[in-house]
């Protein structure tokens, strides 16, 4: 077998391989109910009194 022979059916292969579609996963998608809250605890300008501290060390 040549080595040209052997390229030739190599990228077949892949080419068969590349083409397939793998159908064989759940398509199913999780639904979640509820809620979410998000509290800081610190105003607008606390924060950035902390942040001009940080800087200022």
């Amino acid at each position: 077998m040549s080595m040209g022979a052997y390229d030739e059916d190599e990228h077949e292969r892949r080419e068969q391989q590349a083409s397939k579609v793998d159908t064989d996963f759940d398509d199913e998608r999780t639904i979640y109910h509820g809620e979410v809250e998000y509290d800081s605890g610190d105003s607008a300008e606390d924060l950035l009194d902390t942040f001009e501290q940080i800087k200022s060390e």
